[in-house]
């Protein structure tokens, strides 16, 4: 059987600080067939120069022009670049641990999007939590993950086909790998992978707050739900009409 292709999908905005050794993390685990799509919303601190660097040695990575409309649609420009059967997402920022790719291609068989466990680290690479998981709460339900998101987009994997629902993304969506992880659980299947396969790099200029205590009014965080919830029930309409 043809070995499935990935493509890794980063979203980069000044990210000079950790983006090289994000980078050497991943590209090591990829094949000659696999891709590295990067959309930048406009750096001005030396990492396209960086980005530049590293695609003058490695066809696999490929740069684009993101629309600098935020992180949600940088994120989806990257995604539509993408041709690989299988597609990661990677902040700027983290450290990819071995056996990550491998792993979650193997768990992407037989699911259609996978979220494995992480370390939280700090800007020093010491351990702030051993499992993101296990701090967060993770597990699966549409019901549950409404509530409180379990699908961390760094450590997310889907197969190609999620995208036929999920994009383009909801103009509304608070956060696109919340949407994403909802479309799985409601249209597809998801798995949790108890292993720790990243080390999620919080240092106080994330472009998501994710795994940080919420500053949001609860009037805002249930209008977040509602904006999930009314383009779930329009796909499933459209799916149960189809």
């Amino acid at each position: 059987m043809k070995s499935k292709s990935v493509s890794v999908c980063i979203a980069t905005y000044n990210g000079i600080d950790y983006l090289n050794e994000q980078l050497e993390s991943i590209l090591y685990q990829l094949s000659a067939h696999d891709e590295v799509i990067i959309s930048d919303d406009g750096s001005d601190d030396g990492t396209i120069e960086l980005i530049n660097s590293f695609q003058a040695n490695d066809q696999r990575i490929k740069f684009f022009q993101g629309p600098k409309e935020g992180l949600i649609k940088n994120f989806e420009n990257a995604i539509n670049h993408s041709i690989g059967d299988f597609v990661f997402l990677s902040d700027q920022d983290d450290i990819w641990i071995d056996g990550k790719v491998t792993t979650m291609k193997s768990a992407l068989l037989k699911n259609h999007l996978v979220v494995s466990d992480c370390l939280v680290i700090g800007k020093d690479e010491l351990v702030i939590y051993d499992s993101f998981f296990a701090n967060n709460g993770s597990k699966k339900g549409v019901v549950k993950n409404l509530i409180k998101n379990s699908y961390l987009g760094c450590c997310m994997a889907f197969r190609r086909e999620i995208l036929e629902l999920a994009l383009p993304f909801p103009n509304t969506i608070p956060m696109h790998d919340w949407w994403l992880g909802l479309v799985a659980e409601s249209f597809y299947n998801t798995s949790f992978i108890n292993t720790k396969l990243l080390k999620y790099r919080r240092h106080g200029n994330n472009a998501s707050p994710t795994g940080e205590k919420s500053t949001t009014t609860f009037g805002t965080k249930f209008i977040y739900r509602l904006n999930l919830i009314k383009p779930i029930l329009r796909l499933s309409f459209i799916k149960w009409k189809g």
